[in-house]
């Protein structure tokens, strides 16, 4: 009822989704929230590459809704990329236990894991020396994958796990099938390096 007369309804459970949606269309409120449109400002600046404009959208996001799980894991991704690993991680302890489920939120946090094991990896070039040397060094392979992802060169990071998973995919408990579905997490769903990735890791498993 609205205004005292009947204006739509539903029977059944309905997901929590469509109940949010029938309320919003009962208060007249379809469209995006302010913080919901700064979001998406961020996310637009962050995959160009500017840093600086994504993190003011997403900090801006996080003003006019604290806690927002999708503002603040947008935030913290701009830290982290910029090097600034604590105030990543003081960003991300603004969202409730509720909105960590959140994918921008989630995506974040394994961002911020791949990160803080990157500290002790080594010279890359170094470890193609190693490689070079020999192919089979799976050690050596791994840590590169990791330091080409600190670096920010993910479809490379993803393309030497993936040879490992080739050559041995039970080597170290499965440590680079596990390693690639982190990364896939940490780039996000609808990222190419994802989407390529898991088609390869597929064909590779089950071929």
């Amino acid at each position: 009822f609205k205004n005292g007369q009947p204006v739509d309804g539903f029977m059944g459970a309905l997901p929590e989704s469509q109940v949010k949606a029938f309320i919003a269309s009962l208060a007249g409120d379809t469209g995006p929230s302010p913080a919901e449109e700064l979001v998406a400002m961020g996310r637009e600046a962050y995959e160009a590459g500017d840093l600086s404009r994504a993190a003011q959208a997403f900090a801006q996001a996080v003003q006019e809704e604290p806690g927002n799980p999708a503002a603040v894991g947008g935030l913290a991704r701009c830290y982290i990329d910029a090097g600034d690993l604590d105030r990543a991680r003081q960003t991300l302890s603004l969202v409730r236990p509720d909105g960590r489920n959140d994918p921008d939120f989630a995506a974040a946090e394994a961002a911020l894991s791949l990160a803080e094991k990157a500290g002790d990896l080594g010279d890359i070039e170094e470890l193609r020396a190693k490689l070079d040397a020999n192919p089979k060094d799976h050690q050596a392979r791994f840590d590169l994958a990791m330091a080409l992802n600190a670096r920010g060169d993910k479809e490379g990071a993803v393309d030497e796990l993936l040879i490992i998973v080739e050559y041995d995919r039970n080597w170290n408990d499965q440590a680079a099938r596990k390693q690639l579905v982190e990364l896939f997490d940490a780039y996000g769903p609808k990222h190419e390096a994802t989407l390529s990735g898991r088609r390869r890791l597929s064909s590779i498993l089950f071929s």
